[in-house]
């Protein structure tokens, strides 16, 4: 795709451009200048349909760098599938006409266990970017966590969200870099640290590496730009990601670096990409207040487990000691049930809130995340839980 169509297909998408205007222009119209659209209400019932209007507004670039894994993609497919294998043993001659979907993580209460993962370039996706994202997930009641590959600046979504997010970071391998951006995270009011830990390299997604994927000029990973001087736009050399971004990571990554990161921060260090019992016990000795199992979507190693089928093995391992969330497959409220019947204490979503976002921005990530509740809700209801402390594994059989 050429790129004047990407970005003429990127601004139909999202509703920054009508198509009679476009049709005008191409036939030689200067006069007519796009008006902005309000975001539509997407009539979608569930996340599925929500990923079906997306699909129809992103360009491919976009679209396949939002929905792709690792290599065969075998992760991303069983992350899916294994809630499928999950059966609900529902209690019956329960009263459930009140029900409580609320919870806390960290000490911040939130209304229901469903948070917003951290996800990258937001922009591509609608010009509001993570703003729609961070002001969808207060009108929700949930927490948004920033990606460090954010389109928008950590003061910006800190405003916007009233303080109330967490902050993704890649640990640099320039540590005074990492010092100075978690710094900055921390004096905006983010009130924990998600250190990505399955990214020594990047995963190779052979979909982006197709169509050569890249940022459309205007877009950088602007907090990585550490002073204005520097503010160039980083990943439009249409190399793909790996190629693009590979200076952020750093591969002698080790658990040593978790003490150091302890030292340097008083927000609470939460590690994400966990996918063993034995790391989750040793995460303890590193001043980690808490843990993530994931697989980062399937976009990391392929072959790696569902994390649905490791959850129960890492909360058996840390217990109390640690607060165990996951991610990973979840497109339906029930899977959320699933994961927390199985020990999570919540679980946060990635995609879905893309495909919303792109389908009609703040709106649109409301819907996808009030879809989400409302199936949770349901589920409770239909399976005799009150609230989400009586969801256990008595319910799985």
């Amino acid at each position: 795709m050429k790129r004047i169509d990407f970005l003429q297909k990127a601004l139909l998408a999202a509703g920054g451009l009508t198509a009679g205007a476009l049709s005008s222009a191409r036939a030689g119209n200067p006069e007519v200048i796009p008006n902005p659209l309000p975001p539509a209400d997407p009539e979608a019932l569930n996340i599925f349909e929500l990923e079906q209007v997306a699909k129809e507004k992103l360009p491919t670039i976009a679209y396949d760098y939002y929905r792709s894994g690792a290599w065969d993609e075998v992760t991303l497919k069983s992350n899916r599938e294994s809630y499928e294998k999950l059966k609900i043993h529902y209690r019956v001659l329960v009263d459930v006409a009140d029900r409580d979907l609320s919870t806390t993580v960290f000490g911040q209460k939130i209304s229901f266990p469903i948070m917003v993962a951290p996800t990258a370039f937001h922009k591509l996706a609608h010009p509001d970017g993570e703003l729609a994202t961070a002001r969808a997930a207060v009108n929700t009641g949930t927490i948004m966590t920033l990606s460090s590959l954010s389109t928008t600046t950590i003061e910006e979504v800190a405003a916007a969200t009233n303080k109330n997010f967490w902050f993704q970071l890649y640990i640099n391998k320039n540590r005074e870099y990492t010092r100075d951006l978690v710094a900055r995270a921390e004096s905006a009011g983010a009130k924990a640290l998600v250190v990505t830990v399955d990214t020594p390299m990047w995963g190779r997604r052979e979909r982006d590496v197709r169509n050569g994927f890249h940022l459309p000029p205007g877009l950088s990973a602007i907090n990585l730009v550490k002073y204005d001087k520097d503010a160039v736009a980083k990943g439009q050399t249409g190399a793909g990601l790996g190629q693009s971004f590979a200076w952020m990571l750093d591969a002698t990554l080790q658990w040593k670096d978790m003490d150091w990161l302890a030292g340097i921060t008083k927000l609470p260090i939460i590690i994400k990409g966990v996918c063993r019992a034995d790391d989750a016990r040793i995460a303890l000795q590193h001043g980690v207040k808490g843990i993530v199992v994931s697989n980062h979507g399937g976009r990391q190693m392929d072959s790696a487990p569902a994390t649905i089928d490791v959850l129960p093995s890492i909360v058996d391992a840390v217990g109390n000691d640690l607060t165990v969330l996951m991610d990973g497959g979840i497109r339906r409220g029930l899977d959320a049930m699933k994961a927390i019947a199985q020990g999570a204490k919540a679980v946060l979503v990635g995609r879905p809130v893309l495909w919303g976002l792109a389908a009609g921005g703040q709106v649109g990530v409301e819907k996808a995340l009030t879809i989400l509740r409302t199936e949770l809700d349901l589920a409770m209801a239909l399976s005799g839980c009150r609230n989400v402390r009586e969801i256990n594994r008595n319910l799985l059989g």
